[in-house]
């Protein structure tokens, strides 16, 4: 017998086994760090499982060269990132969304479109690296604690057994997961 998973909207969703890796749309405003760093991280620590995407609601057009800098340290591949519009996810042709989640205050408190597939959606919110004014080096140490913050949270969310989950407990999950993580960086 096939296992099931009811969606936010009470639909059923087949099981894991039987469906393609987890949509997650990560949104900021700029989707030039935030976002970018987020979608970085899931496509790693939940690869199989997730698939990843970023986006913005007033795309800055360009990737923040620090971001870009931090990853490529990170070992990610950079050459493909890019500043988009969250419209691209959410036109009517869209491939459906499993989860939304926002990275920044500014983009939660926004009118979001339709997303398509109507995904659990979450508020991981977290200080905005770009808008830092000071040293290089500051600069490049904040990039690299709000990465590390975001990664933190990633790792619990991809760790969950989300076909075990009902929809309640996870959406407990997903808030719990905001409120557990503290801003650090390894030595």
């Amino acid at each position: 017998m096939e296992k099931a998973r009811t969606g936010t909207s009470g639909t059923v969703l087949p099981s894991r086994v039987t469906r393609e890796p987890y949509r997650v749309l990560f949104l900021c405003t700029g989707n030039s760090a935030r976002s970018i760093m987020a979608e970085c991280a899931m496509n790693r620590w939940g690869a199989g499982k997730f698939v990843a995407f970023s986006a913005g609601s007033h795309p800055r057009g360009q990737v923040h060269p620090v971001a870009l800098e931090l990853l490529a340290q990170l070992g990610y591949p950079t050459e493909q990132l890019r500043s988009k519009s969250w419209d691209e996810f959410a036109r009517p042709e869209s491939a459906p969304l499993d989860f939304v989640f926002t990275v920044c205050d500014k983009a939660a408190g926004e009118s979001c479109p339709f997303w398509p597939g109507q995904p659990m959606t979450a508020h991981w919110g977290v200080e905005d690296p770009a808008a830092f004014v000071g040293s290089p080096d500051g600069q490049r140490r904040l990039f690299a604690r709000i990465y590390f913050e975001l990664e933190s949270r990633i790792k619990i969310f991809a760790s969950l057994r989300l076909d075990d989950l009902d929809s309640p407990t996870l959406r407990r999950r997903l808030d719990e997961i905001e409120g557990s993580t503290t801003t650090s960086s390894p030595s």
